[in-house]
């Protein structure tokens, strides 16, 4: 190939031109990887297999990644290099979102390699190291690695301890090391700070990229254009016209097979804490002077640090835990009956919270959190519900009829978002009916949405932090929800039990009424 032809990012500009996957903003906001490599410990995963490595394809197979880049596995398997690669081609022809085509894997699996070995094995990191200086020099890595840890947070101090000790986490001046991070990051408040003193005593806070899959979807971070891009919302966007605003994960599923991992750790753990307290953040936060890294983080700080915890945590939350039953046409068991799962567990499968937010902004505005197993369906959204219009000229019409409009984001599992509004009912009287306006981002654009994990690699390889949590966001987020895990351990009582297809215990449905409100059906 001519030299003229190669990008300083070692990409060849004539396929980028061919390339039909590739959008031509990628190349124009200089949003190509350059030469590195992958790094990803826990290869025999669910995560790695499902999502990590059709993502990196996806990303070759759209151009984004150069000739220079490598992929590199370490497991215990006793696999050799072509075992490894059989491996990879595997998981992308059955997970990848783009087409299978010889020619991108044919140039990707030349930057495949394989280590083997345990992470108390110091032979294995120097045979990881002689790896990757290989890749350097026949590669054209040049000196820049990610390491990408797909493992149980209990290692995360042993890995980084060993890549610290065979000097693969200090660059070169000019080149860089990164350290990707999965959730969970601790299981509570003091754990997070021991896990970031840890992770940072090894890379700088600047190399440290903490993953949280939601915020690379593309609708999470729509909510940003919605409300900043459209004066149509933004001068509503507070007190003076939101009720309340309710944000729901609910998944229609057990543990699936997560047993191990997930008892003991519950449903506000594992995604309120992070996952739904991240989209709090982006609907409340002010608007931010950039989409610089560092101004976006600041705007979600103050948000979480606003948060204001009841006084009553009891009136303020609901747990519970679903039972066997028929779901779906389907008999499931119940959550004490799933394999693995201890028969006195006290785990939550369904978590529900109020907040408040002490900000000029949204005071006197309940956001109000709920996320569970086992539910009517799959489904995570915002609500932004609006109050009540003074009907002077509707007090005739019930509530049911004429009620609230609504802002409804929808993050999966059908991207997109919906307007609730007021409009006539067809005919010769005056009556007035609920509609809903809806896009959706697979009706209204012709490309189709990356999966959260290509963006969050790709932004890894280019050293852009902006959709990656920093200690301090997790930090905060343990401080709100660590007081309402205390209070559910102080009683020592089981979650209420709730049956699975419907849509949590009714203590949830009370915390609303109380104030008056309901859930809406998703």
């Amino acid at each position: 190939m001519p030299e003229n032809d190669i990008t300083a990012n070692g990409t060849s500009s004539r396929g980028a031109r061919r390339n039909p996957l590739r959008d031509p903003r990628d190349r124009r906001l200089n949003r190509i990887a350059g030469p590195s490599s992958l790094v990803l410990f826990g290869v025999t995963g669910d995560l790695a297999r499902k999502k990590l490595m059709p993502a990196v394809y996806d990303l070759a197979n759209r151009g984004l990644l150069p000739p220079s880049f490598a992929l590199v596995g370490f497991a215990r398997r006793e696999w050799e290099k072509e075992d490894f690669a059989e491996e990879v081609k595997a998981s992308v022809k059955q997970y990848a979102r783009t087409p299978f085509d010889e020619a991108v894997w044919a140039q990707l699996n030349e930057g495949v390699r394989f280590v083997q070995g345990t992470f108390d094995d110091d032979a294995a990191f120097e045979a990881l190291k002689a790896t990757l200086e290989e890749l350097d020099e026949k590669r054209g890595t040049r000196g820049n690695h990610a390491f990408y840890l797909s493992i149980p947070p209990k290692a995360f101090e042993q890995v980084c301890r060993q890549l610290s000790a065979h000097g693969l986490a200090q660059p070169e001046p000019g080149k860089w090391r990164r350290v990707v991070i999965e959730k969970p990051f601790g299981h509570d408040l003091a754990s997070a700070r021991a896990l970031n003193d840890i992770v940072e005593s090894v890379f700088p806070a600047d190399a440290v990229f903490r993953i949280d899959h939601y915020l690379g979807k593309e609708t999470v971070q729509n909510i940003l254009a919605l409300r900043f891009a459209n004066t149509l919302f933004e001068p509503l966007w507070n007190a003076n016209y939101v009720d309340h605003v309710q944000i729901t994960m609910a998944e229609d599923i057990g543990t699936g097979g997560r047993a191990g991992y997930y008892d003991g750790v519950g449903a506000a753990r594992d995604v309120i804490q992070n996952h739904l307290l991240q989209l709090l953040a982006l609907t409340a936060m002010e608007e931010p002077i950039s989409f610089n890294a560092d101004d976006l983080r600041a705007e979600k700080e103050k948000v979480l640090a606003a948060v204001k915890l009841p006084a009553d945590l009891s009136t303020h939350s609901a747990r519970g835990q679903f039972t066997g039953g028929w779901q779906g046409g389907e008999l499931v068991q119940g959550y004490l009956q799933e394999e693995g799962i201890p028969a006195d567990s006290t785990t939550e499968t369904y978590a529900a919270l109020r907040l408040d937010i002490n900000t000029r902004r949204w005071a006197g505005v309940p956001f109000y959190l709920r996320a569970g197993k086992r539910l009517g369906r799959r489904v995570t959204e915002i609500a932004v519900v609006f109050k009540r219009a003074p009907n002077l000229l509707f007090q005739d019409q019930g509530e049911d009829e004429f009620g609230q409009n609504a802002v409804v984001i929808r993050v999966q599992p059908d991207e997109g978002a919906t307007i609730r509004f007021g409009s006539k009912v067809p005919g010769t009287q005056m009556e007035v009916r609920d509609v809903s306006m809806d896009f959706g981002y697979g009706h209204s654009f012709t490309e189709s949405s990356p999966e959260a994990y290509e963006r969050l690699i790709l932004d890894v390889l280019l050293g852009e932090p902006p959709l990656f949590p920093r200690h301090e966001e997790v930090e905060l987020s343990w401080k709100i929800l660590d007081p309402f895990e205390d209070y559910w351990a102080s009683t020592g009582t089981q979650p209420e039990p709730y049956a699975p297809g419907s849509w949590g215990p009714s203590s949830a449905d009370e915390l609303l009424a109380r104030d008056g409100r309901s859930w809406r059906r998703p």
